[in-house]
């Protein structure tokens, strides 16, 4: 019997987050991925805050009106930087939450290295 992708993607996710951890120095930037949207968010683990969010369905996004999903995700990644330095972050751990590095993952780490964020 096959396992299913899901299943698959919760074992790497869970094995990540063994070794990734946000702290108040370096926050943890989670990304989810729908079949349509992306979602992120910078999150503290040890108090256990969230403390930048940003989705592609949010209405700065969606302002843009960008047609292919890998635009979508660079300008996420971009907004969520500049979010970001707004709250005082400038380094983070990326949790690419089980995804492969590849696609619309690699694009929104790729716009938040370009707004400014260190990762």
């Amino acid at each position: 019997m096959t396992k299913r992708k899901s299943y698959r993607r919760d074992t790497i996710r869970k094995r990540i987050r063994k070794i990734v951890t946000g702290s108040s120095d370096y926050p943890r930037l989670s990304v989810f991925r729908s079949n349509k949207d992306i979602y992120c968010q910078i999150i503290d683990d040890t108090e256990g805050k969230t403390l930048v969010s940003l989705s592609s369905i949010d209405k700065e996004i969606l302002d843009l009106k960008l047609k292919s999903n890998i635009e979508k995700s660079f300008n996420v990644g971009k907004l969520v930087a500049e979010k970001a330095i707004k709250a005082g972050v400038s380094k983070v751990k990326f949790d690419r939450g089980g995804y492969l590095y590849h696609g619309r993952v690699k694009s929104l780490a790729e716009g938040a290295r370009e707004g400014g964020l260190k990762i």
